[in-house]
């Protein structure tokens, strides 16, 4: 029996292990400052002969790591110092030396203590966004979907820094009634508006799957959202519910949608309401919508934005030539770049855009309770239809 003994009998010799481990670097490079500072005020003190004043001065590097580092890198940098104070009073040997020391170590240790409360308030602070972003992300979700033959995409800007959510809305609910959708605008940026924002979208959740006749949809959420306001609030909102061959629009105060097709119209109701908040006694409209034609909702973000000249954005021009995309997130993310260039580069309010595209008409059949496809209209509950467009020359 030999003493080389070979490890699993596989013939490798044993590998040694380190006497220290191997440390990453990242985990080195913050330490290099406060380092550099302890060597360099040693090396003063060595050059210059004056140890003892130096010495207090060592307090430099831990309080320096404390306002960055975490606390073990800190309670590190703490030793070293401590160290170096020690060998640099040591040598002195002056009578101020457990004065000088003594501080140090105080120093060193509150450090330690301050480095690792900031640390917890980060880790704290961290979760309380990460809770916060998903609680947006709910409130306010991209939708890329199709529902019941309409393409719907959405773009949305949040002006307010560390936000998602502001105080622009959107919404999509699939109803017995058809696909009605949402755009709105409420008072305030980022987190105050928030609360009003998720109120409405609940609101019109509640409301939209239940309630028959659009208008209703309106006056309903007006009487939820009025008792949350305050005088002079309100909340600007177009609802659209998608028929056969057509759109349905109740109009509260809001930016009336854009239908690109053919040509490029603003869907404008002929008797404007108040917004919701201030008691609204809106019409519900009829638009037509011919294949490949596209619906924009949007907020007023975009149509206010202004150059430096204070020149409003030109909608429907831009919308001319950007919707005009094959692919519908194409022609939002044209819009949005149009109107970011437009503006230099940063818009400073909220903007909110859902594009809807119908597939193929004939599948929305905008049924109502008790009817069926065919049947004629209820006279009285949808309203009159927008004209055929004439024809020239």
């Amino acid at each position: 029996m030999t003493a080389d003994k070979r490890v699993g009998g596989a013939g490798r010799p044993r590998r040694r292990r380190p006497l220290l481990p191997r440390i990453p670097l990242r985990h080195l490079l913050p330490l290099l400052p406060p380092l550099g500072i302890c060597a360099l005020l040693t090396a003063l003190g060595f050059l210059t002969h004056v140890l003892s004043p130096l010495s207090g001065l060592l307090l430099l590097a831990p309080v320096l790591a404390g306002l960055r580092l975490d606390a073990r890198h800190t309670a590190a940098v703490g030793a070293v110092a401590l160290l170096l104070g020690l060998l640099v009073d040591g040598r002195a040997w002056s009578p101020g030396f457990a004065a000088h020391w003594g501080g140090l170590l105080t120093g060193s240790v509150l450090s330690v203590h301050a480095a690792a409360r900031r640390t917890a308030l980060e880790r704290v602070l961290a979760r309380v966004s990460e809770v916060s972003r998903i609680a947006q992300a709910a409130i306010l979700p991209p939708v890329a979907e199709e529902f019941a033959g309409t393409l719907v995409r959405t773009r949305h800007y949040c002006a307010a820094p560390d936000a998602t959510v502001g105080g622009d809305l959107y919404d999509c609910a699939l109803t017995p009634f058809g696909l009605r959708v949402i755009v709105g605008d409420v008072r305030g940026h980022g987190a105050e508006a928030m609360p009003l924002t998720a109120a409405t979208i609940s609101g019109f959740r509640d409301l939209a799957y239940r309630t028959r006749e659009l208008r209703s949809v309106a006056i309903g959420l007006d009487a939820r959202l009025t008792p949350r306001l305050a005088d002079e609030e309100f909340v600007t909102a177009v609802l659209v519910e998608f028929g056969n061959c057509e759109i349905r629009t109740v109009n509260c105060g809001h930016p009336p949608p854009l239908r690109v097709g053919t040509d490029v119209k603003l869907l404008e109701p002929p008797k404007p309401a108040l917004p919701l908040g201030l008691r609204p006694d809106p019409e519900q409209y009829r638009f037509r919508l011919s294949p490949g034609d596209r619906l924009l909702l949007y907020t007023d973000g975009l149509i206010e934005a202004r150059n430096t000249e204070g020149t409003h954005f030109p909608l429907l021009e831009a919308a001319a030539e950007a919707l005009t995309d094959p692919l519908p997130e194409s022609a939002l993310a044209r819009l949005y770049e149009q109107v970011t260039a437009h503006s230099g580069g940063t818009l400073t309010d909220d903007v909110a855009l859902v594009l809807c595209q119908p597939s193929d008409l004939r599948t929305h059949t905008g049924l109502t309770p008790g009817s069926h496809p065919g049947a004629p209209e209820p006279p009285g509950l949808l309203g009159p239809l927008e004209p055929p467009p004439t024809l020239s020359g």
